[in-house]
């Protein structure tokens, strides 16, 4: 549909964000949370948002997630509002997404694809840097379809009118492969490299204290109050990605390494979980978790269990 006098152009930074409830799942959370939640995450990637709401579900429909009758209506509201991207605070399909791509007319990135590219704009040090791309490129195996920027930058276009024929589509999963290969050899060396001075931290008899939660709980303005280290504490959801640790010395006398952490957050992607292992192996090795939490967060009791639910896995 073309702009009109009524009608704004499409904008790249506009978005609709849908926060889907599947049948009593609405239940297990306050919803208001959750959609809240999900406007804070596309929010961090500097998208102004046009609308958003809680989109009430009986299932889940194979084709493109939502019924044709809410896919029609999407539509008209991202027209209406020039919104070019819609965020779908759920986890997709390669099919589903690209459906709803076609059928809106507008760009579409779900849960999983709206973490990575925040982590991807946070990661500052070669660590984080690599940890996001490990995890990117684990995303995109499983769909060989280019998210809405970092990748897309990354690749660069074809050239063609079509789509890529199942040639590029080999050459595609050989190159993703490749670089999951080369970065996981890379990371291993940062592994590596964190064990020696754990061990070393270990010799010199220095316990390690480690701050745990749930993003933007309060964790990097603690670690800063402690530690008068200037790590960037913001009111936004994943502001700290990169690992900081400072020696503290405590009211005793004693002296310990703390370290900042990437904050939790429910239903953190298997993909980022893998890919931050090496980082998120201080937690798994500490003497002490400390777990900060933000207690006048209406959602306060439900993080806590969604933390706890991220520490299990890592244990496992």
């Amino acid at each position: 549909m073309k702009p009109t006098a009524d009608t704004p152009p499409t904008d790249l930074n506009r978005a609709i964000v849908l926060r889907p409830l599947v049948g009593a799942d609405g239940g297990a959370r306050d919803y208001e949370a959750r959609l809240l939640e999900a406007v804070g995450l596309a929010q961090a990637l500097d998208l102004e948002i046009a609308f958003a709401e809680a989109a009430p579900l009986r299932q889940i429909h194979p084709r493109a997630f939502f019924g044709g009758g809410r896919v029609e209506r999407l539509k008209e509201k991202a027209e209406e509002l020039g919104a070019g991207v819609i965020v779908i605070d759920a986890a997709l399909t390669p099919v589903q997404q690209r459906n709803l791509e076609t059928d809106i007319g507008a760009k579409v990135i779900d849960r999983t694809g709206l973490i990575l590219e925040i982590f991807g704009l946070r990661a500052r040090t070669k660590e984080g840097k690599l940890q996001v791309e490990l995890a990117r490129q684990a995303y995109e195996r499983s769909r060989l379809v280019r998210t809405w920027t970092h990748l897309e930058r990354q690749r660069g276009g074809l050239g063609k009118t079509g789509g890529p024929g199942e040639t590029q589509i080999e050459l595609d999963r050989r190159q993703i492969a490749d670089r999951i290969t080369r970065l996981k050899r890379e990371l291993e060396d940062v592994r590596r490299t964190r064990g020696l001075q754990r061990k070393a931290r270990a010799r010199a008899g220095l316990p390690a204290v480690v701050l745990v939660g749930y993003t933007n709980a309060g964790k990097s303005t603690l670690f800063n109050r402690l530690t008068q280290a200037g790590v960037l504490a913001k009111d936004m959801l994943f502001a700290t990605l990169d690992p900081t640790a400072r020696q503290v010395k405590l009211p005793s006398g004693r002296a310990v390494i703390m370290s900042d952490t990437v904050g939790f957050i429910s239903d953190l992607p298997h993909e980022l979980v893998e890919a931050f292992r090496a980082t998120l192996e201080a937690v798994t090795e500490a003497d002490l978790l400390i777990h900060v939490r933000d207690i006048a967060h209406p959602d306060s009791e439900q993080q806590k269990a969604d933390v706890l639910s991220v520490l299990a896995q890592l244990a496992s």
